[in-house]
């Protein structure tokens, strides 16, 4: 990705990024790094700005990497989300005003001033913790509308990014099945109709949908256009209330933030489609709890094979993006660096957001089989590991890597250079 020139002040930001406890600009890496007196110290700040190297070819080598150390086998699951970095400022030419989907509810909508990234994650579990996370490989800044008015060009939405995303995972991963989750945002018609052959997609459906039987063989020499649709089916409104759905009832391991749910659920093929679109053949699964905790909810999947679990299993990954955003900015300090130009500001968060899987692979490769370390105390008994532990166990890994003896005489003494104690306890004194 990078040239020998750019490389060596790549490293120097990698692992500045890793070991630093707080904030996440240039400045703060290099103090951590005990660079305080290069005078040079602009050349790390025009890696993000002026260097040249590609972000796709990024994205591709570390999707890669995570397939192969996580998910050798079987189907790839791809989580594709938005997130609101909340950024201020004139020279912020991207930022635009979007709902805040952390504090906004149904009933009460809290808009934020920032800049809209879409993330897609692989969503796998990792050997040394029981939940399944999401290890974002590609982030691209969707600016506002009024960013391309100013420039004369046509905006491009959401669906647009991610079928153009959906396609490039794809001819990365020619030969893996690939399935994609994602909120109620992806149940359009057209993006549907225009990823289905390169991916599965799960996501929610409207209740209210119209949904058909698929359409009838056609007659020999039969006039007409071919129909798209066959007869019409009952919504999921209707099924709902109709005595004589039959529901299942399942037993979910990992619910949510919940360790196990018990909830029931039906499922039948059709057509969604509505008048002017194209229909898209689909699996629907209806989700209700029999305690009345949560309201039924409707999902999709376009790959009408999938088993209804199957789809379920897969769409309560999705969960694990929000917790990844959440973790990123309090381990990785997301939307702590103050960049101010166009390509500074389209590379750092999806560079803070990589390091995520970075780190997590940077880890798989240090333990090996053995178990991952856990901080547990008295008064906390913590049993499986978390992204802390994760970070904490690279970071380790990284210090060690300096001028570290043991003392001949006394095995519990440890001899560190003055210079390094200086950055440890400087480190630690203005840690934030």
């Amino acid at each position: 990705m990078f040239s020998k020139r750019v490389f060596e002040h790549v490293k120097v930001l990698l692992v500045g990024a890793i070991l630093a406890p707080g904030q996440r600009t240039v400045t703060y890496v290099l103090r951590v790094m005990g660079k305080p007196d290069d005078r040079h110290f602009q050349n790390d700040h025009r890696v993000r700005s002026r260097a040249q190297w590609p972000a796709l070819q990024g994205g591709r080598i570390l999707l890669r990497g995570l397939v192969l150390t996580f998910v050798p086998t079987g189907p790839v699951v791809i989580g594709i989300d938005e997130t609101i970095e909340r950024r201020r400022g004139e020279k912020i030419a991207a930022k635009g005003i979007d709902r805040d989907p952390v504090r906004s509810s149904r009933a009460h909508l809290v808009k934020a001033s920032g800049l809209r990234w879409v993330s897609r994650m692989l969503l796998t579990p990792i050997p040394w913790t029981t939940r399944v996370w999401g290890l974002p490989f590609l982030t691209v800044l969707s600016p506002s509308e009024r960013y391309y008015q100013e420039r004369g060009r046509a905006p491009r939405t959401l669906l647009d990014r991610a079928r153009q995303a959906v396609w490039r995972v794809q001819r990365w991963l020619p030969t893996r099945k690939l399935v994609v989750v994602g909120d109620h945002t992806y149940a359009a018609l057209e993006w549907l109709d225009a990823v289905r052959d390169a991916a599965g997609v799960i996501t929610r459906l409207r209740r209210d949908a119209a949904l058909y039987e698929p359409a009838p063989l056609r007659r020999p020499r039969q006039n007409g256009r071919p129909r798209k649709q066959g007869k019409r089916l009952p919504t999921l409104k209707k099924v709902l209330t109709d005595a004589m759905t039959p529901w299942i009832t399942v037993t979910m391991a990992h619910w949510y933030g919940a360790r196990e749910r018990r909830v029931q659920i039906t499922s039948h093929t059709a057509v969604w489609y509505y008048s002017g679109k194209p229909g898209v053949p689909m699996r629907w699964v209806v989700i209700r709890d029999p305690e009345g905790r949560f309201a039924p909810q409707a999902l999709l999947a376009t790959n009408p094979q999938l088993r209804p679990v199957q789809i379920l299993s897969s769409f309560v990954r999705r969960w694990q993006l929000e917790v990844t955003f959440e973790e990123a900015r309090a381990h990785l300090g997301v939307e702590t660096p103050r960049q101010w130009s166009d390509r500074a500001t389209a590379r750092t968060t999806p560079t803070l957001l990589a390091l995520y899987a970075v780190v997590t692979l940077m880890a798989a490769h240090m333990i090996g089989p053995h178990p991952m370390p856990v901080r547990a105390a008295a008064w906390y008994r913590k049993t499986h590991a978390t992204f802390s532990d994760t970070i904490a166990v690279v970071r380790q890994g990284l210090w060690r890597q300096c001028q570290i003896s043991t003392s001949q005489a006394e095995a519990h003494m440890v001899k560190i250079p003055r210079i390094l104690y200086e950055r440890l306890t400087e480190t630690l004194c203005y840690a934030a």
